[in-house]
């Protein structure tokens, strides 16, 4: 089946391209090119003057449409995916929070299997803990937090085939040791829920921890000890030039004033959007989360007791309008921080992040609003509302 897409602002790797066309078939981009006259046998779409932009890569998100991850059954991952690629996510991280073994393990099973299918948005599975600082624990179970174990991690390694990533806190005993055999292993180990400081941060990038999980939530920035300044890790990681960062853009986790310093430090090529979303994401407003310690108001999750931000509700298109509208960062860098960026960091931007020839067909249609009104994930529509 062969099918053209007109009419569009086409974003590319060279920037806006109008009065063209992208022309899909078999689940790829057979092309996109600055003519729109109509190809013979091809299915036009016309997108009235709407941006076409690359399908969004979600590495960061724990849940949505009522399911988490971290219930690791083959229904509570169809669910969340689905939820989540009617607003344009057409590649995903399912991500765990810290969680025991047992429940690792269930989790790689039904992503080992998922990812087996024809044309899976799963692209693996990210690993958020256990092995963080409790002091930074946030929300995460603090009775499952410890040290990194050998005899722990390198049996879920080397028996996953679909591991892509796993955080941990630098400074614990044991953490370099793992960071180095994860970046052996192909596994990406990213600093998370940390209290490091500059020294346990260039350590930790030595031996492969090139990316920091959602920057400014769960780590110190400059602050006094027993009277003298220190950098934390925010300002550590700034000064590592090729340390990648992502941030939660829903508005409220980090401020658009923050979100626009980080962009503006790490550029869009060193920097992705999470929506770091839990089950309540792309649900009905009375969902719960997964966590029963954990509560949705103002549109954002938190912690009992403390209020503390547990996660957010967000999906992957409020994002762009965060940095584009709140942060004033322009459109192109906006989407290529949830496209290109991350299909980097993660290792598949061979198949995924841009409008270009042989790439999957993973393509979102955005109004002027920037709202989702139609996606392609390989080359099927999953989502339209271009003509209602």
């Amino acid at each position: 089946m062969l099918t053209q897409i007109i009419n569009g602002r086409i974003l590319t790797p060279q920037g806006w391209l109008r009065n063209g066309s992208v022309i899909l078939r078999d689940g790829k981009i057979l092309e996109v090119t600055n003519c729109d006259l109509a190809v013979i046998g091809a299915e036009l779409i016309d997108v009235k003057g709407m941006y076409v932009v690359p399908g969004f890569i979600e590495m960061h998100v724990h849940g949505g449409g009522g399911a988490d991850f971290q219930e690791g059954t083959e229904e509570a991952f169809r669910i969340a995916v689905k939820a989540h690629s009617k607003y344009g996510t057409t590649s995903i991280f399912p991500t765990l929070s810290s969680s025991t073994v047992p429940m690792i393990e269930k989790a790689v099973d039904t992503c080992n299997k998922l990812m087996k299918e024809k044309d899976s948005p799963i692209m693996g599975l990210h690993l958020e803990g256990h092995y963080l600082n409790p002091n930074k624990a946030g929300a995460q179970m603090p009775e499952w937090l410890k040290n990194p174990d050998p005899n722990e991690y390198i049996p879920v390694v080397e028996h996953s085939d679909c591991l892509a990533r796993w955080d941990a806190a630098p400074e614990l005993p044991g953490a370099l040791q793992f960071g180095k055999y994860c970046a052996e292993k192909g596994v990406l180990p990213s600093i998370a829920h940390t209290n490091a400081e500059y020294s346990d941060v260039r350590s930790a990038f030595e031996v492969g921890f090139t990316h920091v999980t959602h920057f400014y939530n769960a780590m110190p920035g400059f602050h006094n000890k027993q009277g003298y300044k220190y950098e934390g890790t925010v300002e550590s990681v700034y000064l590592i030039d090729d340390m990648t960062i992502e941030c939660v853009a829903d508005g409220i986790h980090v401020p658009p004033t923050i979100l626009r310093m980080a962009y503006k430090v790490k550029g869009v090529e060193r920097m992705a959007l999470i929506t770091d979303a839990l089950a309540p994401a792309a649900a009905p407003k009375d969902t719960k989360a997964y966590d029963s310690r954990v509560y949705v108001e103002d549109g954002v999750c938190k912690l009992t007791g403390s209020g503390a931000l547990a996660g957010s509700c967000a999906t992957a298109d409020r994002l762009i309008r965060t940095m584009v509208q709140q942060a004033d960062v322009p459109l192109e860098d906006a989407v290529k921080m949830i496209t290109d960026t991350p299909a980097h960091i993660m290792g598949i931007q061979g198949r995924k992040g841009t409008l270009s020839r042989g790439k999957d067909a993973d393509i979102v249609v955005l109004d002027d609003k920037l709202k989702v009104r139609c996606v392609w994930q390989m080359g099927k529509i999953i989502e339209n509302t271009l003509f209602k």
